[in-house]
């Protein structure tokens, strides 16, 4: 069944309401409904739009594609990617790319983690990198890192936003950041309001326990 979800995020920048639209479907793949880490990561964006405006930014594992919609509404050229393995979700994505006007501000682009693709090594200039969500499966944690330190390689300024659930206490990415050569930096919630329970217009419960980090390079 597919249904399309609205999204209320609150500027004062703005002026008014920043509404997304998100189309979503019930279906066993993972990024065709939106995760409780996204409008937590669109907030984010939406308070520090400045540092989206005009640039290029790649959302890694973008499923619905909320907050690189976010990020195309606050001006900015985006990149959706996802594994070619979900063509699905690729086509969903564009959907909801349609519905928020953005289309002309968005590409997609299949990318696989921890994969040297022709598609990967061709990514223009990066600016900033999102991800929500991505740190689900502990097998796939040192494909993201490595994906991210290759882009950082070639971006040497680029930074990695991301928020993530909090599934085990035993989870974790700190070697491998390391191993990688990469720092990254706690981001409160309550810094930029992504504590809100009603986040977007939708019930975030404490339960949740979302997290962001900022990554970058030493």
């Amino acid at each position: 069944m597919e249904s399309v979800k609205t999204f209320i995020f609150q500027n004062e920048s703005f002026g008014e309401e920043l509404k997304v639209y998100i189309n979503e479907l019930v279906d066993p793949e993972y990024g065709m409904f939106t995760w409780p880490s996204a409008p937590v990561l669109g907030q984010f964006i939406l308070k520090h739009e400045h540092e989206c405006h005009g640039k290029n930014v790649l959302e890694l594992g973008a499923g619905t594609a909320l907050p690189g919609i976010v990020a195309a509404k606050c001006g900015a050229n985006v990149i959706l990617s996802d594994s070619s393995k979900f063509p699905k979700c690729q086509e969903n994505a564009l959907k909801s790319c349609i519905s928020n006007n953005v289309e002309s501000r968005i590409i997609q682009v299949p990318l696989t983690w921890g994969e040297f693709t022709p598609e990967l090594l061709d990514l223009p200039k990066l600016d900033v990198i999102l991800g929500s969500d991505c740190f689900y499966n502990p097998n796939d944690f040192e494909d993201i890192i490595v994906t991210i330190a290759f882009l950082m390689e070639k971006n040497p300024n680029c930074v990695f936003w991301c928020t993530y659930q909090v599934r085990s206490s035993n989870w974790t990415i700190e070697n491998i950041l390391k191993k990688w050569k990469l720092k990254c930096t706690h981001i409160n919630l309550s810094s930029f309001g992504g504590d809100q329970e009603n986040l977007g217009g939708h019930e975030i419960s404490q339960k949740h326990a979302i997290q962001m980090l900022e990554i970058k390079m030493f």
